[in-house]
């Protein structure tokens, strides 16, 4: 298992989360293609901020299913969750983690577009 950090540009958001990361998700919904995510899905309740949850801002469209979550200053989009079963899920943009190798990574394609 390995130890994340992640933060927005400005740094007024900041987490901290333990994992592997496994399977990478490219969705091509309407908000991730022009976001350029590359995502990684956990269980939200294992992400520790190390900031402030006020900082964040989020915004639904669609279905309204999922929370898309970025920080109110900067606008860096940093993670979107929603409930998944019987608990809520987070899909971390890895764009945000700190010193991550993206190019290293497999990405699966997934179609939201369609969804």
């Amino acid at each position: 298992m390995t130890h994340y950090k992640g933060s927005c540009h400005c740094g007024a958001v900041a987490f901290e989360i333990d994992g592997d990361i496994e399977n990478v998700i490219e969705c091509n919904c309407s908000i991730c293609i022009r976001r350029g995510h590359k995502l990684w899905f956990v269980n939200k309740a294992d992400m520790k901020f190390s900031t402030d949850e006020e900082a964040l801002q989020g915004y639904q469209f669609g279905k309204k299913h999922i929370t898309h979550r970025f920080c109110k200053t900067c606008g860096t989009p940093m993670f979107s969750d929603g409930a998944f079963e019987d608990y809520i899920k987070a899909g971390i943009n890895l764009r945000c983690i700190e010193d991550l190798d993206l190019e290293a990574l497999t990405c699966i394609q997934y179609d939201g577009a369609s969804k």
